[in-house]
């Protein structure tokens, strides 16, 4: 995504200049970044949340001033005393879900390609609700998470996050590409520390929001406006870099995709984490359909299905799932 960078040579040629600006784009320069939407396993364990580079990270609330974080945290401390466990469900359940992010926003805030719609919220038979982070790429926060995540609080819902990981220009590289855990000196660790500094800015715009999440989505695709490069390794790297970002922050992660576009983007890059599988605008039963082996990702069980109806993303639990939902969610 990004501006879209062609050739494959283009990439890491303009990687390569990037790196030698490093210090002027640092003192200053603004994010060069351009701005769509998991098995009876249980999510992989993390490490210990690191500080490495840590990017300030401005109130992501930049639709209105939305309740504080520290409101939405304490109600949802309450709400968690008042619960018992949950009553036993049949595990193989299909459970229904939504996802929301910025095209539910107000209409008319967001980054100019990306400006939010208005759209529909889930529909009332909905038990979890998974929340967008970005609008759009990398280093541009959903610009109505706070309200979006307190709308979530309020019907004691359950939650988890997701964002879209993107290709960055040259400019975001200079800027990020040596600050995180890999050799920002060459082109592909330059291209992981950024994807790794565009977690750790999505997991600072969760706790300013109160987005309480055990799991992060990663979302996978092509997006108009915002190509990925034409080098799949190249885009692999990116896709690495966000991965570790979020581990090193203590959370899960799971991918969004089809078989197809994850392949088109980053080529044959296995994860092996949960899944979260696409359907399009089809059917509730193509997208159980997609809890099947033949629509495997990258290489892990699948958690969701998704399919887009009445003017909304929504989603089923695959499988064994429904017995865990806690595994996934957290309860507000």
């Amino acid at each position: 995504m990004g501006d879209g960078v062609g050739a494959v040579g283009g990439v890491r040629g303009l990687l390569a200049a990037a790196l030698l600006v490093v210090p002027l784009a640092a003192c200053g320069g603004g994010d060069g970044d351009g701005a769509s939407s998991p098995s009876t396993t249980s999510p992989p364990s993390a490490p210990a949340a690191a500080t490495t580079g840590l990017t300030d990270v401005p109130d992501p609330g930049t639709a209105g001033p939305g309740p504080a974080a520290g409101d939405l945290a304490g109600l949802a401390e309450e709400l968690a005393g008042e619960q018992a466990e949950p009553p036993a469900r049949d595990p193989d359940e299909a459970v229904l879900g939504g996802d929301i992010s910025w095209p539910q926003c107000p209409r008319g805030l967001g980054i100019p390609q990306k400006r939010t719609l208005g759209m529909p919220m889930p529909l009332p038979e909905a038990e979890y609700v998974v929340i967008g982070l970005t609008n759009g790429p990398g280093f541009h926060p959903n610009p109505c998470l706070a309200e979006q995540v307190a709308w979530v609080a309020e019907r004691r819902l359950l939650a988890a996050a997701y964002a879209v990981a993107s290709f960055p220009d040259a400019a975001t590289v200079a800027r990020h590409g040596t600050t995180g855990p890999f050799d920002g000196s060459t082109p592909d660790g330059a291209l992981r520390n950024t994807g790794y500094q565009q977690a750790r800015f999505n997991v600072a715009s969760m706790r300013s929001a109160g987005l309480v999440s055990p799991v992060v989505w990663i979302d996978v695709e092509p997006v108009p406006d915002f190509e990925w490069s034409d080098d799949p390794d190249a885009n692999a790297a990116v896709v690495e870099g966000v991965a570790r970002g979020y581990t090193d922050a203590g959370l899960a992660i799971g991918v969004y995709s089809t078989p197809y576009l994850w392949e088109q983007v980053v080529g044959d890059l296995a994860l092996g984490v949960p899944e979260w599988r696409a359907a399009g605008h089809t059917s509730r039963e193509d997208a159980l359909e997609r809890c099947g082996e033949e629509w495997v990702i990258q290489g892990g069980p699948a958690v969701l299905g998704q399919w887009v109806a009445d003017e909304r993303d929504q989603n089923v639990t695959c499988p064994g799932v429904a017995s865990e939902l806690r595994r996934w969610f957290h309860q507000y």
